[in-house]
């Protein structure tokens, strides 16, 4: 699968709808993809992070979870534009930061098993979209060094995968600084890294802003952290409501603790 031309944010979001996924080609700047691979770099020398036990996790692969905590270099990505602006179009302007992610995968990386990002929440399927995934490609993504591969349409399933399915999936080509965006129900997995160099990237997952997130936001980042965070982010991590009502604490916007204007009415407060 090569990479998409420049694309509007409607024809994104209308290829996410028909195929599951699409990829923005280039989009971040160079200067970005440096400063976060050696962000990157310099936290899994200080963490000491292993590889992966399982063939899932990757037992060639390292992955620094909860990124947000890590390294304010990391406040970039969730914000990012090109990728917020098509993930609040699909999953709406409440939509919540579920998980943020590095991950660092090794030659001799064997492929994961295909799967489903939002094969935990039990609804049937196929289903509205309820997750949508940005895999940051910080190094070139190619066949060799085992691009995502991606099952284009499969988000329609009305069933996650097995290990017993070998449906035609696709490598993802693309340069360092481009985005693969797809549907959370889209059957997906890392490639086999048959090459001589390392893969780098970061996974940006949003979810609807009702739903419980992967990683526990509001306890995995210190509240004295968020406060520098701008206001769009403390949104995205939940200090926040949904449609003025779910996440509210005692009646009132959480954002509103930051700052009073950035809080928004309840739904409560609209009725007349």
């Amino acid at each position: 699968m090569t990479t998409s031309d420049h694309i509007r944010p409607a024809d994104a979001v209308e290829r996410i709808r028909t195929d599951g996924f699409v990829v923005l080609d280039g989009v971040v700047p160079s200067v970005l993809v440096e400063q976060l691979v050696d962000t990157i770099d310099r936290t899994l020398d200080r963490l000491d992070t292993p590889f992966g036990t399982n063939d899932f996790i990757g037992r060639r692969t390292r992955r620094i979870y909860n990124l947000l905590s890590r390294d304010p270099a990391f406040a970039s990505v969730p914000t990012f534009d090109q990728a917020l602006g098509v993930a609040e179009a699909v999953l709406g302007p409440d939509l919540l930061l579920s998980s943020l992610t590095a991950i660092e995968i090794h030659p001799g990386e064997t492929a994961q098993p295909l799967h489903a990002d939002d094969a935990s929440i039990p609804v049937p399927r196929p289903h509205d979209p309820l997750a949508l995934v940005a895999i940051w490609a910080l190094t070139d993504f190619t066949e060799e060094n085992g691009g995502t591969l991606v099952v284009p349409r499969s988000h329609d399933a009305d069933r996650r995968p097995t290990r017993a399915d070998a449906p035609s999936a696709v490598p993802t080509e693309m340069p360092a600084g481009s985005i693969l965006i797809y549907n959370g129900s889209l059957w997906h997995g890392g490639g086999a890294n048959d090459s001589q160099h390392r893969r780098m990237g970061i996974v940006c997952n949003y979810c609807a802003g009702w739903l419980r997130q992967e990683e526990n936001q509001l306890l995995g980042v210190g509240r004295d952290q968020v406060a520098e965070f701008p206001a769009r982010l403390r949104r995205l991590v939940g200090y926040g409501t949904f449609r003025g009502l779910h996440g509210h604490v005692a009646g009132e916007d959480p954002a509103s603790w930051f700052d009073p204007a950035a809080g928004k009415p309840m739904v409560w407060d609209r009725i007349k």
